[in-house]
């Protein structure tokens, strides 16, 4: 089962692939949002973390320094840059990643099934 990932994507400059992007819970920003100023950034966001990605949507997302939070947001105290961000930026929804198991481990064998009535003895 596929569970959807909320974030939100603050991009400085519309010509820019620069984007900041924080992972949130979409009813907890949704209520925040509205001015519900109650409820802790903790409950609103999923990490703490700010992914930065210099490709646009597509790209890689990595961790932006400190310098280029304090020049794109004036600081790089986490909770600033992430209240700026979830202020500034556009809620983008989209498939996440699948809960449960997915596979089985791949250290344990080549995962193929022998019909043939072969032991696996020989298979390297």
């Amino acid at each position: 089962m596929v569970r959807p990932i909320t974030k939100v994507v603050y991009k400085p400059d519309s010509q820019s692939t620069d984007e900041y992007t924080v992972v949130v819970n979409p009813s907890e920003y949704k209520k925040w949002l509205e001015g519900a100023t109650t409820i802790p950034l903790a409950d609103v966001v999923d990490s703490f973390q700010v992914f930065f990605s210099n490709q646009g949507a597509q790209g890689i997302l990595g961790t932006p320094s400190r310098q280029q939070l304090e020049n794109e947001f004036g600081t790089s105290k986490d909770v600033d840059v992430i209240e700026q961000i979830l202020r500034k930026g556009q809620e983008q929804s989209g498939k996440g990643v699948t809960s449960g198991i997915v596979g089985q481990n791949a250290g344990k064998g080549s995962a193929v099934i022998d019909t043939r009535g072969k032991s696996l003895s020989g298979v390297p």
